[in-house]
């Protein structure tokens, strides 16, 4: 038996079995997996746990399984990439870090670039950032954002400080993310508190799509204006819930879309906003993070720079307005 904690990127041949560490306890196996078997594609990971060449101690798992310290995961033999084979999504990934310390680090995640990798995309921020900190063995990811969405994105380099950061995420008193967005209309009042219930919806395509219903999860969003005219408006959002497409599918509820938002925004619109701006991006940013005291690490404000598109078009939006 081959007992190892912690692999490096390699082609393997072979079955393997490994020995859970403690700090990996808590764990889902499907992520377990994605760190493991770098290069793999989703689809195959979960193809491999689905027809049983998975197994902890023995046994059929599914990809939720959360795994224990010390139980013993078996690997099947599959190819994964070797050192050097991978190309990062992100030029200079290294770059885009705006704060790092002992146990985490945020970066300024660009837009078009999904947070891992999955559905036909062999590298994702998270891939990239450990192929860029090869000695980094525990990155992962604290939250999540739309592939299209670009700001802050936190990642944690320890596995019990990840489970403190996301107990503070779900706390209403926890960490404060705020975002900008760029609507379609102008908001009627200079805040807003939009309280509608998301509930989430697989297609048959397998795409994830969020909507408005009475028997969704609670989500609650602020918005304030910060400015608006020619049919624009520039608020602040602040998510105070985490539910996918949040922020997205309750400026569509309010009638006020994202620009650039093919999957809940105005089509039409859209189409002359790239005619006009030239603009192709989701206008969504995640600007902020306020991160409270969390055990012995002092808490701190962080923000994440607009890139030229946006930001040409916030400004356009502020200049213009009457």
């Amino acid at each position: 038996m081959n007992v190892k904690t912690h692999s490096d990127a390699a082609p393997q041949r072979g079955v393997r079995h490994i020995i859970i560490d403690p700090e990996y306890a808590g764990q889902r196996v499907d992520n377990y997996l994605q760190r493991e078997l770098k290069g793999v594609p989703k689809s195959r990971i979960y193809r491999i746990i689905r027809k049983g060449e998975v197994r902890v101690n023995g046994k059929r798992v599914r990809p939720s399984t959360r795994l224990l310290a010390d139980d013993k995961l078996r690997i099947p033999p599959i190819r994964t990439a070797a050192p050097g084979q991978l190309t990062s999504p992100v030029k200079d990934i290294l770059k885009t870090i705006l704060y790092e310390n002992n146990v985490m680090l945020i970066i300024n995640k660009p837009s078009g670039i999904a947070v891992h990798g999955g559905s036909g995309i062999s590298m994702g921020v998270i891939e990239s950032m450990r192929a860029a900190l090869p000695n980094e063995h525990n990155l992962e990811l604290v939250h999540r954002l739309d592939r299209d969405t670009s700001g802050c994105l936190m990642i944690s380099k320890n596995r019990s400080h990840l489970r403190s950061l996301q107990r503070a995420l779900r706390e209403k008193t926890g960490i404060g993310k705020y975002y900008r967005a760029i609507v379609h209309g102008q908001w009627s009042r200079r805040k807003t508190l939009i309280d509608a219930p998301i509930t989430k919806n697989i297609l048959r395509s397998g795409e994830r799509v969020s909507r408005v219903a009475a028997d969704g999860k609670p989500s609650t969003t602020g918005f304030t204006v910060i400015g608006g005219n020619d049919g624009f408006c520039l608020v602040e959002a602040r998510a105070f819930t985490g539910r996918t497409h949040q922020i997205r599918v309750h400026c569509r509820h309010a009638g006020l879309p994202i620009v650039g938002d093919v999957k809940y925004g105005f089509q039409d619109a859209d189409k002359i906003v790239r005619q006009r701006f030239g603009y192709q991006r989701l206008m969504l940013h995640a600007e902020r993070l306020e991160v409270p005291n969390i055990g012995d690490y002092p808490g701190f404000n962080i923000s994440a720079p607009q890139d030229k598109d946006f930001l040409e078009f916030s400004k356009y939006i502020i200049k213009t307005k009457g």
